[in-house]
This record gives structure tokens, sequence and C-alpha cells, in this order.
């Protein structure tokens, strides 16, 4: 015996079937940690670690006012004190005290081995000169110009690693895309919303490497935000790469 449905059944069910694909997307805010010792004293920083600065803690908490009608189901950071932190002083400038601060290793920046901690010129300089550039000038203007691609780097870095404990590109990339897909995954099976990552600026640039045909030419500024969608069918979208409306908008 055939069921037959009326019209008014069949559109409350289309209703249905259609809230259930948008409530399934997860929209991810992607940011960079807030300024840090190394970074205003211009040495590197990988696995190493320093703490915000006033100016690293006022940028946080401008984006967290600039992103206070956005309610995060979730909230992650890396293991990393100053990504961590970050994602602490954005929740407080939220008003948002009961989201819990996720850790992940994953999200890591980029090790930088024999070069942790040392200036910045003596761990470019080098990687330089083995991409064939006279200086850590030159290349950062053919980065610039999208000349130079962001995994050409990571690579350079490992390559003159003396030690052999700094990561390759493909290592960096790899599990930044792991991290981030379980995180989505996550967040879908909650029913889909909005998330919060924390993560460090070469770590970032080599996820997005991979996920957008324009070649990334610009290290993501302190905070910066870059959205991510993910669909009900399992695709990431990049919505918008290093944007600092957020920050404006919570100054």
């Amino acid at each position: 015996m055939r069921l037959l449905l009326k019209p008014l059944t069949i559109f409350i069910l289309f209703i249905l079937s259609i809230s259930n694909v948008f409530a399934t997307e997860v929209t991810i805010y992607l940011t960079r940690h807030g300024k840090t010792m190394f970074n205003t004293v211009h040495r590197a920083q990988g696995w190493s670690d320093t703490p915000l600065t006033q100016a690293g803690i006022d940028v946080a908490q401008q984006l967290g006012r600039g992103l206070k009608g956005t309610p995060f189901i979730a909230v992650y950071s890396s293991d990393l004190g100053r990504a961590r932190q970050t994602a602490r002083v954005i929740l407080n400038a939220q008003g948002d005290t009961t989201n819990p601060v996720i850790e992940m290793p994953g999200l890591r920046e980029s090790c930088f081995g024999i070069y942790e901690g040392d200036l910045d010129p003596n761990m470019w300089n080098p990687a330089a000169k083995h991409l064939g550039y006279a200086s850590s000038d030159a290349l950062m203007a053919e980065f610039s110009a999208g000349k130079v691609n962001i995994s050409k780097m990571i690579d350079a870095i490992a390559a003159v690693d003396t030690i052999n404990m700094a990561e390759n590109y493909v290592t960096v990339r790899d599990r930044m895309k792991t991290s981030l897909k379980t995180i989505a995954e996550s967040a879908q099976k909650q029913g889909g919303g909005d998330v919060l990552i924390v993560s460090h600026g070469v770590a970032i640039s080599a996820l997005l490497n991979e996920m957008t045909d324009k070649p990334i030419d610009t290290p993501p500024a302190n905070a910066s935000v870059s959205k991510i969608r993910y669909t009900s069918d399992g695709k990431f979208i990049v919505e918008s790469i290093n944007d600092m409306s957020y920050v404006e908008k919570g100054k």
C-alpha cells in the first residue's frame, strides 16, 4: 500500500532537511597568537616559547571584543603557552567564562631545530643561500612577490639545520591538516557552529597553502583571522585570509 504525503507534510520535511544541512556546517576562525617577546626582538620562535608582550595581550583583547557576537561551541590552541594565553585572553574579552581551551600538539608552530631562539637573520640567511639567494632580504622580497612558495622556505630551514630537528613542510602541513579535520568533524557531531583555533604563523601558512589557489605571500599578522568553512559534505572552503577587521572592530 502506497503512503501518500500531504503537501504540507512534504514542505515540513523539506524545511527540516534544509535546516539539518545548515546546522552541520562548521565555521572555523583560525587566528595567530598575539605578539610575544621573541617576536619583538626578532628571534626564531617555533617550539621554543615566550609569553605575550603587553602589545600581544592588547591585540588579543581587541580580537576578543571584535568577536563578541560570535559564540564558539569549542576553542582550541596549540600546546605552546603563547597560543594558550592568546585563546584565554580572547575568551575573557568576549565575556566567555565557560569554554575550556583544548590544547592540540598538532597545531604547534614549525620546529626550527638548532635555530630555535636565535636571531632571525641567523636562520633565514643560510636558508636563503640554500635556495640560491644572496640574503634573507632577497628571499623575503621574492616571497612577498609570490615567487617563492612557503613550502620551499620551510624545507630550506630543515635542509640547513645541522641537528636534523627542524620540521619539513610536509610534516607541518600534514599535522595541521589532521588537526583541522579532527576539530571540524568533532564540531559537526555537535550539530555545527563556530570554532576558534589559535595557532602560529608558519604553521597557518603551511595549512592555507594547501587550501587555496592564491600563493601565500604574507605571513599572518598577530591576531589576524583566516575563516574556513567546513561544509556538511566534508569540504573545506577558505573564506578569508589574514583578516584584521575583527581587531579593528574591537579597538
